[in-house]
């Protein structure tokens, strides 16, 4: 049975302009990503992917053409529709792990369960639930300052997956991270994908993503200059070992 496709994206363009300067950040790119597949869109810094990561989450809307999620237009829906995708449909992480500070793990967990409507009770048990999934049952109590850099990127990625969405988008989550915490946070990554059958997508300088992409997305200058399949990849993560220790 054919798996369904989570995010079609046709022939997005997207423009900024610095006065009266146009800038033209995508150029035209189609990419279409299944559910259940782990995705690393990668280039240099300035292609172009830190911008498709964020028409693909909502977060900005394209000068011309058009990101579907789960069939849906998301440039056709009004400020109340795009929130209650992002809530339902999409986790975030990021590179900087956006925690509030002044909440413990557990509240930074359940937070996007009661924007989503579910009750206290059931929300602090689900939050529990997946702070032991990501390995920090133990500090549900602790706020963001009492935990390692390793440790507050572990709430980011279970309060990403707190209301089981069908996508989760992962901005550099590895890039404020030595490398044997960013190896675990990528492994976590991965086994939540398995487990739970979301399509992870994330924007990445991190060549240790390529050891666990199902496909990567290389842009530069604004267009998709190849995509490599997993079978591809595998010849590769000796050399990235090598970059890594370089």
């Amino acid at each position: 049975m054919p798996k369904e496709m989570v995010v079609r994206v046709m022939d997005l363009r997207k423009n900024y302009f610095l006065g009266k300067i146009r800038l033209e950040v995508l150029k035209g790119i189609e990419l279409e990503i299944l559910r259940g597949e782990y995705i690393s869109i990668m280039g240099p810094s300035g292609s172009g992917k830190t911008t498709l990561f964020n028409m693909i989450g909502g977060l900005d809307k394209p000068t011309e053409g058009k990101v579907y999620i789960d069939e849906v237009d998301v440039a056709q829906l009004d400020a109340y529709e795009l929130a209650w995708l992002r809530c339902r449909k999409i986790g975030y992480i990021f590179q900087t792990f956006n925690l509030i500070p002044v909440m413990t793990a557990l509240e930074n967990v359940t937070l996007p369960m009661i924007f989503a409507g579910v009750g206290h009770d059931e929300s602090v048990e689900k939050g529990i639930e997946i702070l032991k999934t990501v390995g920090l049952g133990d500090r549900i109590q602790h706020k963001p300052f009492e935990l390692s850099g390793g440790q507050q990127q572990r709430v980011a990625v279970a309060r990403a997956f707190a209301n089981a969405p069908a996508i989760i988008l992962a901005d550099e989550p590895t890039g404020n991270l030595d490398l044997k915490t960013g190896k675990e946070i990528i492994n976590l990554l991965k086994e939540m994908n398995k487990e739970q059958g979301v399509s992870v997508i994330t924007a990445t300088h991190d060549l240790k993503m390529l050891d666990v992409s199902d496909r990567v997305v290389w842009i530069r200058d604004g267009i998709i200059e190849r995509i490599e399949e997993r079978a591809d990849l595998k010849l590769k993560v000796g050399e990235v070992e090598g970059e890594e220790a370089g």
